[in-house]
């Protein structure tokens, strides 16, 4: 069987490996400058414009994909939730809605398919490059350089943009939620794969980097505990103090302005520590998330008041004083 033997001229027209329009240029022709004009005006372009619209087909199709993978992973248990409630006597709907799982799906969709795009782009990109004949081995190596290089110089934005993607899968917090993250304290306003931004009760603005999280306290998931201690004197009588404490507890919790944020009754714990300068009695009561600041707030007024008008002595500043004449020095 004998080999095919290439045409000389069609390899000095369209190279190696010659495309579909450039040979067929020049089998008309035999024109080399015709094929190589045919090729560069028509053929590689043709070929640009495909790769294009592949690319952007491929990204349109990732973006679809990935959100509904997301959204299916995250949101999963929802109806899950609905038969569980539904057994233990809670009338629910058929899919129990959670707003807050469903912002989480959005920015986690939203931050994966932006990855798919920018790797399907720069493949892209390279194949444009390729096609007008521009050698890709120094770029490729030139570009492996410099990622390194950058790579060196940019650790510390890999290490927040990797930890903000495990905050957002693992709903650590979210948006409107009481957290501390150490030495800032405040509410989520905002969280992106860089940073997150939380305002202090004083106003402040905290901008956290997230590889700087190290322990993520949330004070809103779920729910919260208003945790209230009350000091009385030593010589108060601690029967009657936990019998005010408690039924103060109990009117405040049913007026109505927290009885919808109140989710358990008033759990008195009793002692919690003995000091000189008075006994401390510690109540706890269980609320929707955030709303444990104003009812703390709201039981510190009401027990006050409570304690005064039952004669319940409040612990105050003791101070002792020996006082005496010096004795005659010796003779």
């Amino acid at each position: 069987m004998l080999a095919t033997v290439p045409d000389p001229g069609l390899t000095d027209a369209c190279g190696e490996s010659p495309g579909g329009l450039c040979e067929a240029v020049w089998d008309s022709t035999d024109n080399e400058t015709l094929a190589k004009l045919a090729d560069w005006a028509i053929g590689r372009p043709l070929k640009i414009v495909v790769i294009i619209l592949i690319a952007f087909a491929l990204s349109r199709l990732g973006h679809r994909a990935v959100r509904r993978l997301v959204l299916r992973i995250v949101l999963a248990d929802q109806q899950l939730a609905a038969r569980t409630l539904s057994r233990v006597g809670v009338p629910t709907p058929t899919v129990v809605t959670d707003p807050r799982r469903e912002g989480r799906a959005r920015s986690i969709s939203t931050v994966v398919a932006s990855s798919v795009s920018v790797l399907v782009w720069v493949i892209a990109v390279i194949l444009v490059i390729g096609q007008l004949g521009i050698d890709l081995a120094p770029l490729i190596a030139g570009a492996g350089i410099a990622g390194i290089a950058l790579g060196f110089g940019a650790q510390s934005l890999v290490k927040d943009c990797l930890t903000g993607l495990f905050i957002l899968i693992e709903d650590q917090y979210g948006i409107g939620d009481v957290v501390d993250l150490g030495e800032a304290v405040g509410v989520v306003e905002r969280i992106s794969l860089r940073t997150t931004v939380l305002r202090g009760q004083d106003g402040t603005v905290w901008h956290v980097p997230n590889g700087e999280v190290l322990r993520v306290g949330n004070r809103s998931q779920l729910w919260s505990v208003a945790v209230v201690d009350a000091v009385v004197g030593p010589d108060a009588d601690l029967a009657l103090a936990r019998q005010v404490l408690q039924e103060t507890a109990i009117e405040v919790c049913a007026t109505d302005a927290y009885r919808d944020v109140v989710l358990e009754p008033p759990e008195l714990l009793g002692v919690e520590s003995v000091a000189a300068e008075g006994i401390t009695l510690r109540l706890l009561v269980k609320t929707t998330p955030g709303a444990q600041f104003n009812v703390q707030r709201a039981l510190r007024e009401a027990i006050k008041q409570a304690f005064d008008r039952s004669g319940i002595d409040l612990p105050f500043p003791m101070r002792t004083t020996w006082t005496g004449v010096p004795s005659d020095p010796p003779a």
